[in-house]
This record gives C-alpha cells, sequence and structure tokens, in this order.
C-alpha cells in the first residue's frame, strides 16, 4: 500500500493491518489536521472530527454488515423503518392475514393523504419482501410479499388522478371506468407489457358495498384484483411460475380473492 501524508503527519498501512480499521483512524486522524496534502495541493480542511468518526463508523458497516451503498437497489423506507409487521398469527388451516399498518408510510409522493388499510390473506410461509423502485410499478408498488415455494404477490397504490381530476378524494372502481378499461390501463403495470390477448377472465364481486374487478392474465401467469378508496387505485397481484401455477393455484386463487380494503 501506498503513504498518505497529512500536513506533517505520517501513516503507514502494514500489510497486517486491517484496512477498514486504518481507514478510519485515517478518517479521524484527518480531522485534526488543518489541512490534507493531496497530490502536492494543499485544500483547508472543512471536515470535523465527529464527522470524520462518524464516516469511519459508516465505513465500517458497509464494510462489515454489508448494509446498502451508493449504486444497489434502494428500498423504500417509511415513517416506520424497516419492514413493518402487520401478520396475525396462524388460524387452524395455517393462514395468516396482513393488515397493513395504519403508521406505515410508502413513497408515493408529497401531498398524499394517508393509505387507507387493506388486508390479505397467505399460507404462513409467506412473508414480505423489499421494495424496489427498479420494480415494475415503481415507487407506486406498496408492498411485496413471497413465498419460496408457492409464487410473489404485491400491491399498487395509484392515484385515481391519471383517469380523471373530478373524482374526489372518495373515488369508487366504477368511477375510475369499467373492467376493460382499469386493465388495459395499468395490467401493464403488472406484467410489463400489453395485456390485449391476455386477459382469461374479468369478474366483479361486491364486498361491503365496494366494488372489486378481478381478472386472471396468461401468460404471464397473474390473479390482479383492482379496487378504488380515498383517492387511490388498489391493484393486487398475485403471480407464480408454471410449474408453481399448475400446483398451487388454489391457494394463489385464494389469495387473490382475499384481498378487502377495510
Amino acid at each position: 500500500m501506498g503513504t498518505i501524508i497529512q500536513c506533517s503527519s505520517h501513516i503507514s498501512w502494514r500489510n497486517n493491518q486491517h484496512p477498514v480499521q486504518s481507514r478510519t483512524r485515517t478518517a479521524a486522524s484527518s480531522a485534526e489536521n488543518s489541512c490534507v496534502n493531496v497530490k502536492n495541493e494543499e485544500f483547508p480542511c472543512l471536515i470535523k472530527r465527529r464527522a470524520a468518526l462518524a464516516s469511519g463508523v459508516a465505513l465500517i458497516s458497509s464494510a462489515v454488515f454489508g448494509f446498502p451503498r451508493e449504486g444497489l437497489a434502494v428500498v423504500k423506507q417509511g415513517l416506520l423503518a424497516g419492514r413493518v409487521p402487520g401478520l396475525s398469527e396462524p388460524d387452524e388451516q395455517g393462514w395468516r392475514t396482513y393488515e397493513r399498518p395504519e403508521d406505515k408510510s410508502g413513497g408515493h409522493g408529497v401531498g398524499w393523504s394517508p393509505i387507507i388499510p387493506y388486508t390479505f390473506s397467505v399460507p404462513q410461509d409467506w412473508d414480505e419482501v423489499p421494495v424496489s423502485i427498479a420494480d415494475l410499478g415503481g415507487t407506486e408498488i406498496d408492498l411485496r410479499f413471497a413465498s419460496p415455494k408457492e409464487g410473489r404477490l404485491s400491491v399498487i397504490v395509484a392515484p385515481v388522478l391519471r383517469f380523471a381530476d373530478n373524482l374526489g378524494d372518495n373515488a369508487s372502481i366504477e368511477q375510475i371506468g369499467t373492467p376493460e378499461k382499469v386493465i388495459n390501463a395499468f395490467g401493464p403495470e403488472v406484467i410489463g407489457e400489453n395485456v390485449e390477448g391476455k386477459v382469461l377472465s374479468s369478474e366483479v364481486a361486491d364486498h361491503s358495498g365496494r366494488k372489486y374487478y378481478q381478472f386472471e392474465l396468461e401468460p404471464p401467469h397473474v390473479l390482479i384484483t383492482a379496487t378504488a378508496a380515498g383517492n387511490r387505485l388498489y391493484l393486487f397481484n398475485v403471480t407464480g411460475s408454471g410449474l408453481q401455477w399448475k400446483k398451487y393455484y388454489k391457494d394463489l386463487k385464494k389469495i387473490a380473492d382475499s384481498f378487502r380494503v377495510v
């Protein structure tokens, strides 16, 4: 390794010295000196000791614990850091119910009203997984769940203003449009391509006075449940591979049918 010169201080990196520890000490030391000599040019040192030490700690965290660094997928964080719990204990059949916590925030832009909670049921081996802004649906994906055995699901929460600006703050799915209009507009966000010729079935269900549009698409294999509440459209999507679809279709259909906005 080379030699780092910091004013009159001389710090050597030995071969048996841990690079993370060395860089941490270097960062802290640079805060105590009044200047840094880089390529024979002197610059005023603007780094405070506290900031340097914090930088060193962050460096250790990144190297040792594998925290995300620049360039990696960004995981959305809300008012509650990390993944927010919302799953019940398994029932007699081994299914759990998820209800979105009211204090969980999402990346849905400034000025959004609080998201009305929604619920759904999954077998007990399903669990929440991180959401990346690089996923289909972008920042409008509010939640993802997955099972290593059966498949995966996502919840997209989109503004009803995409359709009209006069729907108010309590829109219904019927106001947004017909099932055909909704699936043609939002289906591509779920499957990444046009849905023409892929809709195998379309149904309308009523639960507690709220209408739900239910679709089955192929290919790819996906079940979509759409409804509206407040000033948002909710798209609940359940999908799996061909083998998962063949083996666990009954469970996947039950998951799709369980979606409710409460």
